[in-house]
């Protein structure tokens, strides 16, 4: 069975406008694609994680224990995503050879070492499971010349040179919390391995779909 990964921001599971229908409606979607595929998601840390990590560093920890903090929230929203889930996982595993070798149909986990973000775990994931996609839902449409959140004249691009967003971001990864669409080491990784990658909005989860189902969707492909 091919397989699909999935990583899904925690500013798009935990956030102050989704409730208990999105994750029904995810379960459904869910329900319905892994009779297809066999299903990975990946669990970011959102805001919750950037403000334990914001409190820890205001005190002084420095940033290999502000990772930490990070890796232990992105494991605790996987944990209720799992409990949401019902084809999935209920423990969480903490490595990505760990995740790979689960017999369920549906994996979930979160963050495994300091040094990089979600992103990146989801990009090793996909590779060792010689994934069709890899698929990034984050809290925007896709990815800008410049932050949606913060400015009114952006453009979006449909489709993006994995090389032109490595030039921009680099692929480097210096800050706990960051909070980028795909972090330095993960652009790295999809450069190096190749591997097809989708941006777009996972709280649509009617974009979400169409990606899996091979359909023309509103969001970003990185061109590889």
């Amino acid at each position: 069975m091919d397989s699909i990964v999935i990583s899904i921001g925690g500013s798009v599971l935990i956030s102050d406008d989704v409730n208990v229908s999105f994750f029904k409606r995810l379960d459904k979607l869910v329900d319905k694609y892994n009779k297809k595929y066999k299903m990975y998601f990946v669990v970011g840390g959102g805001k919750t994680a950037r403000k334990y990590i914001k409190l820890g560093r205001d005190f002084g920890l420095d940033e290999k224990k502000l990772d930490e903090i990070g890796i232990q929230t992105t494991r605790l929203n996987a944990k209720l995503l799992a409990l949401m889930i019902n084809s999935s996982n209920k423990k969480i595993p903490c490595t990505t050879d760990e995740a790979r070798n689960l017999k369920d149909k549906v994996v979930i986990m979160g963050g495994t070492i300091p040094g990089h973000s979600t992103d990146l775990v989801g990009a090793e994931l996909a590779y060792k499971t010689k994934s069709l996609k890899y698929i990034i839902a984050t809290n925007v449409d896709g990815i800008y010349d410049k932050d949606p959140n913060k400015f009114n004249d952006v453009k979006k691009f449909d489709e993006i040179k994995i090389g032109d967003l490595i030039k921009k971001y680099g692929t480097k990864w210096n800050k706990a919390g960051k909070n980028v669409v795909v972090d330095g080491p993960a652009l790295d990784m999809i450069h190096k391995k190749k591997i097809p990658t989708f941006v777009l909005n996972g709280k649509k989860l009617d974009e979400l779909e169409k990606v899996l189902s091979s359909k023309q969707f509103n969001g970003t492909i990185i061109k590889v």
